[in-house]
């Protein structure tokens, strides 16, 4: 049975930083590519970044602009989301995507809210 656990969400103000991680379980995790997605209260989810399994190769949405790092820890079965100088419109909840074999699998999110 394939999980997907996210943690490390919460309130931060802005300029402030949080670490999301996603453990994952069920599938060999070294072989899937991950990604964060996030979706606010009436918007489509939109890509937040990516990490391949070979090479590890990263991508980003264009919102980003360097304020965000993705990485893997194969030995750990998980991936991080490091978010530096958070904004309000950061606000969303975070969800870890993983596609192993063609298929695709999610975690149930994680809520980050950015506020004074």
């Amino acid at each position: 049975q394939v999980q997907l656990v996210e943690s490390g969400g919460g309130l931060v103000q802005p300029g402030g930083s949080l670490r999301l991680s996603c453990t994952a379980s069920g599938f060999t995790f070294r072989l899937a590519g991950l990604k964060w997605y996030r979706q606010a209260p009436g918007k489509q989810r939109e890509l937040v970044a990516g990490i391949i399994s070979v090479a590890g190769a990263t991508t980003y949405g264009d919102f980003v602009k360097g304020r965000f790092t993705i990485s893997r820890d194969n030995a750990k079965n998980t991936v991080y989301l490091q978010m530096n100088r958070l904004k309000p419109e950061d606000t969303a909840v975070y969800f870890c995507n993983a596609v192993f074999m063609g298929d695709s699998y999610w975690g149930q999110g994680t809520q980050v809210t950015v506020s004074s």
